[in-house]
């Protein structure tokens, strides 16, 4: 999933574009790298990679699920999950589109849109968690509340009462598919679509559990502890297995899908591994060079040795005093940064020794007279 584009700079459209500017751009894309018409060595993988990128955007939720997790979202769909809403017969009017099915796997001339009898794994769950700076350096166990489809204690997902049974389907013979045949100037196209009217299960519920009302699972929350590993970074995805929404007939759960964010720190600001503090010192400090005592993430204090002449905006880098690292066993670096602070109010005896210092340094110095309004302001202090 790390190797691939943006979906929206695969069709070259803007993340606001609307339904018929997607289908537009898409056609257009589709249409040059179809292997029908292009001889370029990548036109395959060129046309899958924006018939994915189309498959995403055109469906309202998958495209909802991209915008806010990006490819992460994308994790438990099979192919079938990501073309069943794609009307190929639409866009490519003239086409062979049984080589689509073949390139996408769905095999031979016929397009299966659902309708599968056997174990469905459950769908992916999504949720967010706000972590500190310090928990994301030193690694933390969390609890979360989610909120996820279980099978239904009663009916154990058959979607019936207990004690009776669904009837098979005479629309569809059981079968859960619809075959149409239609003939093209191609020969004839087998066109497969789950039955309407068993949703394509092949059974007909005829009483359904009192519990679940026939959908055979339920909602249920519950509060579960996921471990945060050392080294996380701001939109780091972690997944936990079997803990999103329940599969159908025995199919196994789907998984949790947590998204971290990290909370903005009074001191450090990160970029990647690496920290960045501004550390302020005095002008005699910047001068004369200084130890002084810095803080650190994993809650030290740290003396940190300030050169002699040191000038302001000058950086210092303290090597493997910054983040952990999640794939490596290492640390980054930590920058300092230094602010030289000039005080705003002198007294007497500071005003006298600076006049001095600029004196024995052969700068001259001359003093701004002070206005009116100045003035005024004194006299009434």
């Amino acid at each position: 999933m790390a190797d691939k584009r943006d979906y929206y700079e695969v069709l070259g459209v803007d993340k606001t574009a609307d339904e018929k500017t997607i289908k537009k751009a898409y056609r257009k894309l589709a249409r040059k790298y179809h292997p029908d018409v292009c001889d370029m060595p990548d036109a395959e993988d060129k046309f899958k990679e924006v018939s994915e990128a189309y498959a995403v955007l055109s469906d309202e939720d998958k495209r909802q699920r991209y915008d806010q997790f990006g490819h992460a979202g994308m994790d438990g769909f099979s192919a079938e999950d990501f073309y069943q809403n794609v009307n190929f017969e639409d866009i490519f009017q003239g086409f062979d589109i049984g080589n689509i099915f073949d390139m996408f796997g769905f095999g031979g001339g016929s397009r299966s849109r659902g309708g599968s009898s056997g174990p469905q794994r459950g769908s992916d769950i999504y949720t967010e968690i706000p972590i500190t700076l310090e928990e994301a350096f030193n690694g933390c166990e969390k609890e979360i509340k989610i909120t996820r489809s279980e099978l239904c204690p009663t009916c154990k997902g058959s979607k019936s009462k207990p004690g009776s049974n669904p009837e098979t389907c005479t629309k569809c013979g059981g079968t859960g598919q619809i075959k149409e045949v239609s003939n093209t100037f191609l020969g004839q196209m087998v066109n497969v679509r789950p039955c309407r009217e068993c949703g394509g299960t092949g059974k007909i519920i005829t009483d359904p559990c009192d519990v679940c009302h026939g959908r055979g699972s339920v909602r249920k929350t519950k509060t579960i502890k996921i471990e945060i590993p050392s080294g996380v970074d701001e939109g780091n995805h972690l997944r936990v297995s079997h803990e999103g929404n329940c599969g159908e007939k025995e199919g196994l759960e789907g998984d949790l899908i947590v998204t971290v964010h990290i909370k903005k720190h009074k001191k450090f600001t990160r970029e990647g591994d690496h920290l960045y503090l501004e550390q302020q010192i005095s002008f005699p400090q910047a001068a004369l060079g200084d130890l002084i005592t810095i803080p650190t993430i994993d809650g030290k204090k740290m003396e940190f040795k300030i050169t002699p002449g040191t000038q302001c905006e000058t950086v210092y880098k303290l090597k493997g005093q910054g983040m952990k690292s999640v794939r490596y066993n290492n640390r980054g670096n930590l920058y300092v940064k230094i602010k030289v602070v000039v005080p705003k109010k002198l007294n007497s005896k500071q005003k006298e020794l600076l006049n001095e210092f600029a004196e024995v340094s052969g700068d001259e110095i001359k003093h701004v007279e002070k206005g009116l309004f100045d003035r005024v302001k004194d006299a009434m202090k």
